[in-house]
């Protein structure tokens, strides 16, 4: 008989719920609210849509690049909390504060400067509405990155100390105030995409402040300690950027190869592409839980390795993947019933629909089975320091089979989007294979962030 495992003095079921639940709720609100958004700005035109469309999708790169830094702050802090080292996490904090201040403001000041010509360079020739249209919006989201980065370090601190439910509320916060300021500047000040612009900086200054100000307060475990009093710890940035670069090298790949793989879905036709935009929506749904369980992985697995506590490490990861898939099993069950009126939402020709479907239930399948395993599990790898293999590894199945694959089985074999998510799903398949085995052969115990 094994011997059981002493967890009481890492984390409770109450712990873990506080930690997990409105990180869910956090999550639901941002994507249900982010889709009123784009109705709101439909309402301005195609070409504003478009406008906007563009910028998002830029801006996507950048933002997980905020994420990185704000996953490696979050990794290293966890870790020095397992280790019941406050200080040196406070240290940690107030460093991850200033690179992610820093990196943003340069991206800022390079993108305010290069506006109308970065746009032109990256999308090429593009109509001279859309262009005015991303123009006017990409300013007031430049201006607001200091504040986005800002408050993603912020997030991911609080969720190193399991206050989750803070992000969340402030979440609810920044999400009314950009949905409010969008109705009011875009329906009664017709300020068009410039009024969607001016809302998202609002909410996200407004973020700002609220989270700084919550971090800072020295009765939290994890705050910054006279934040203005400049220290510079080269040491303590080396350790976040360990874990920070190869998490937003990793990122920022999958992003472009995400960006090569729409262009591929681009020429098989309007209705793929309308059908490939829903599939996305009701699959983003339906992953919600596997989301939310990497990121509350961060602090669980990271504080267990900074505590050395490796047996509770495997046994919280095991747990952790199990609640996904029963997590899983229940939502996926869900859209997969209810695909055909869902899709049917979205006033999508016979064709569109019909492809919809069936890319839909397919994903939504291969999901329960597969994706916890291939996206879940690196984040404990990330917790522990394992961030380098982790980003190896999701470099070369997302252009090893993701883009190329896509380009043989869905343009060269006909299959269409099917043949996209065919390979898309090999490519899961690769990393759940890579990441379990490592995983299982204890290669992340010889990792050292601190």
């Amino acid at each position: 008989m094994k011997n059981k495992i002493d967890t009481s003095s890492l984390f409770n079921k109450g712990f873990l719920k506080a930690l997990i639940v409105p990180l869910l709720i956090e999550q639901i609100l941002t994507l249900t609210i982010g889709m009123a958004d784009t109705m709101m700005v439909a309402s301005v035109g195609e070409s504003a849509v478009s406008g906007i469309s563009l910028v998002d999708s830029l801006s996507t790169l950048f933002i997980q690049l905020f994420a990185a830094f704000a996953t490696g702050g979050a990794v290293v802090a966890s870790q020095y909390m397992g280790r019941k080292d406050k200080e040196s996490a406070c240290k940690a904090a107030k460093q991850l504060v200033y690179i992610t201040a820093l990196f943003s403001i340069i991206i800022t000041a390079i993108g305010l400067i290069f506006n109308r010509g970065l746009l032109a360079l990256i999308f090429g020739h593009i109509e001279d509405d859309v262009m005015n249209h991303a123009v006017k919006y990409f300013i007031f989201i430049l201006i607001s990155y200091p504040f986005l980065a800002l408050t993603n370090s912020a997030n991911a601190l609080c969720r190193s100390m399991g206050k989750s439910k803070i992000t969340m509320n402030v979440s609810i916060i920044m999400n009314f105030i950009n949905i409010g300021g969008n109705a009011l500047l875009i329906y009664y000040y017709k300020l068009g995409t410039m009024g969607a612009g001016i809302a998202s900086l609002t909410s996200r200054v407004v973020g700002a402040v609220i989270m700084l100000t919550v971090i800072s307060k020295k009765q939290l475990p994890i705050h910054l300690d006279s934040l203005f009093k400049f220290e510079i710890s080269s040491s303590m940035i080396k350790r976040i950027l360990r874990i920070g670069l190869p998490s937003g090298i990793e990122n920022s790949m999958f992003h472009i190869g995400k960006v090569l793989v729409q262009s591929l879905i681009a020429s098989f036709g309007t209705a793929s592409i309308a059908a490939n935009a829903v599939v996305n929506n009701i699959c983003g749904f339906a992953n919600l839980p596997g989301a939310v369980i990497g990121m509350a992985s961060i602090t669980v697995i990271g504080q267990c390795v900074g505590a050395k506590r490796y047996d509770a490490a495997k046994y919280y990861a095991r747990n952790l993947l199990l609640l996904v898939f029963g997590m899983f099993i229940v939502t996926c069950s869900f859209f997969y019933i209810t695909t055909p009126f869902l899709s049917s939402l979205y006033n999508l020709s016979e064709e569109a629909m019909r492809i919809s479907i069936i890319n839909n239930r397919f994903l939504l399948i291969c999901t329960v089975l597969i994706w916890p395993i291939s996206f879940t599990l690196p984040n404990f790898l990330r917790a522990a320091g394992d961030a380098r293999f982790t980003m190896t590894i999701s470099m070369i199945s997302m252009w090893s089979f993701r883009v190329i694959l896509s380009y043989i089985i869905g343009k060269y074999f006909g299959l269409g989007l099917l043949g996209v998510n065919i390979s898309m799903v090999i490519d899961w398949c690769f990393r759940s294979i890579m990441f379990s085995s490592r995983w299982l052969k204890g290669k992340w115990m010889t990792k050292k962030v601190i």
